[in-house]
């Protein structure tokens, strides 16, 4: 029965390890290590009781075994492949991040190049292997948070409730200073990545495209997978385009497609690449 499910487990695990689901490398590759452990000890019992030689546990026991050990350390050796890719995707993606940081700070007025900072690795300050953002939950009358999303800090579904109104009644200076606030009290929160998309809105309604773009940047890595994390890229991309930077803004508008396939934004971006001359 050890054996059968040795191989059950080694046969069903290339699927499950690499579904998009909640399991992170580490996971994978404790659970490639506890298997390994378990196939190890099988293989010791069957050698010390000299079943394999008898033939109690089936022909060729040990041929099998091998083929099953073999077949762990492709695993192991796919996992860390996965690994190393993704490091790199991670990297790259936090270095492009960071020239447009430095790009947009050039044509922000006011704005010191050298209290930048390093660039959080894209997706979260781990980097790597990111466990999925818990998705947040809204009320559609309010377009808050409520009970069964993540928990909010107090104050601050009302701070944010607080500048939407202030955009909403079209004083969109204050509303932009409001969300930026709101950003710097409620770091990581899970209205912090609406409220950078709504501050970018603001800034493009009075004029403060460099800001905007900045606002948009912020939204989309600090959670690239969020619920605006698609708008938010887009609207990176068109503001880069209305800068001038267009190789910029090809490169960002040609990613909302290959990330959002299929989505309006997609569409959308395919338009402003058009506009743009992008090939």
């Amino acid at each position: 029965m050890r054996a059968l499910r040795l191989l059950a487990l080694a046969a069903f695990f290339p699927v499950a390890g690499f579904a998009q689901d909640a399991q992170t490398l580490a996971d994978i590759r404790a659970e490639i290590a506890a298997l390994q452990a378990e196939f190890n000890a099988l293989k010791s019992e069957l050698v010390s009781t000299g079943a394999a030689a008898t033939g109690v546990a089936g022909g060729d026991a040990l041929q099998r075994m091998d083929a099953i050990e073999a077949a762990l350390m492709r695993l192991t050796g796919k996992t860390e492949e996965v690994e190393l890719k993704l490091n790199r995707v991670v990297a790259d993606g936090t270095n492009r991040i960071g020239d447009l940081e430095f790009r947009l700070c050039e044509l922000e007025e006011g704005c010191d190049i050298a209290a930048l900072g390093d660039t959080a690795p894209l997706g979260g300050a781990g980097g790597g292997a990111v466990a999925p953002i818990a998705p947040v939950v809204t009320d559609p009358a309010s377009g808050g948070a409520v009970a069964g999303g993540p928990e909010l800090a107090i104050g601050e579904q009302a701070d944010f409730d607080r500048a939407k109104e202030v955009l909403g009644q079209g004083d969109f200076r204050t509303a932009a200073d409001l969300f930026a606030t709101f950003t710097q009290s409620y770091p990581g929160g899970p209205l912090t990545q609406e409220a950078h998309y709504l501050r970018g809105d603001a800034l493009s309604q009075v004029g403060d495209t460099a800001g905007a773009a900045r606002s948009y940047l912020e939204a989309f890595s600090g959670q690239p997978s969020g619920p605006q994390a698609a708008p938010a890229l887009l609207k990176l991309g068109q503001a880069l385009g209305a800068l001038g930077q267009t190789p910029e803004a090809c490169v960002t508008l040609q990613e909302v497609g290959t990330r959002f396939p299929g989505s309006a934004e997609a569409a959308s971006a395919a338009s402003a690449m058009a506009g743009l001359g992008c090939t």
